[in-house]
């Protein structure tokens, strides 16, 4: 969800989120979630409170394979090709048996998914609906989506686990923080071997793998300009 401005609505997708099997919710400079966005999340709470907030759009769609947004403004117009969607269910069939990572882009509540936002994505769906108001509550848009991305199989059960690419960045962070924390250069090797089988027994999953990441790259940045600090001393 790119900048939700409601969090009563960012409740009710976690929700149809539950009701289709979906599980990793990611916020990009969301409103704050309070009492409305529990209370309409109802049985869905777990993902509301483990929803992943990121500052950027690039962040939240690392590890992504295809990007779907959702739009209520649609062409025919081969000139603007960028506008040019899919309903719900032509998505479903064009994915169908896929193994990708999907992310499913759902814009502000008051203008959608912005231009250079639209022109980054491989797909764009836009839901059939009354000519004379055919623009959907964010909730109810997501849940048609969802559900046809449920009953075409596309939805696997649980988190995703990090890839191998994923896991080795973590590695490769790791050993970045302890060049930066002037861990002893005689124990390096031995820890980051221990790091690394670390890893390898927890299978971490995206969500886990992205707020490691996190904490590994502000550990090392910080550690980095409190030692220019001293320097310029």
């Amino acid at each position: 969800m790119i900048e939700p401005l409601k969090d009563g609505n960012v409740g009710a997708v976690a929700r149809a989120m539950k009701n289709f099997g979906l599980s990793e919710l990611v916020l990009v400079r969301p409103c704050s979630i309070g009492e409305e966005g529990i209370k309409r999340s109802m049985h869905a709470v777990d993902i509301l409170k483990n929803a992943r907030t990121c500052f950027t759009e690039g962040e939240a769609l690392e590890g992504v394979d295809y990007i779907v947004g959702t739009s209520g403004v649609d062409t025919a117009n081969d000139k603007k090709f960028s506008r040019i969607s899919l309903t719900p269910e032509a998505l479903a069939a064009k994915l169908k048996g896929s193994d990708a990572v999907i992310a499913i882009l759902l814009g502000r509540e008051d203008f959608g998914l912005d231009n250079d936002l639209v022109k980054r994505c491989d797909f764009l769906v836009t839901i059939p609906a009354n000519p004379e108001y055919n623009i959907l509550n964010i909730s109810h848009a997501a849940a048609v989506i969802f559900y046809e991305l449920f009953v075409n199989d596309l939805v696997k059960d649980g988190p995703r686990e990090a890839s191998g690419l994923e896991v080795e960045r973590l590695n490769d962070y790791f050993a970045k923080l302890l060049d930066a924390i002037d861990y002893p250069e005689h124990k390096k090797p031995k820890t980051k071997v221990m790091f690394r089988r670390l890893m390898a027994r927890s299978t971490p999953t995206t969500w886990e793998y992205h707020t490691l990441m996190g904490v590994l790259k502000d550990a090392a940045k910080g550690c980095l300009q409190n030692e220019n600090k001293k320097d310029a001393e």
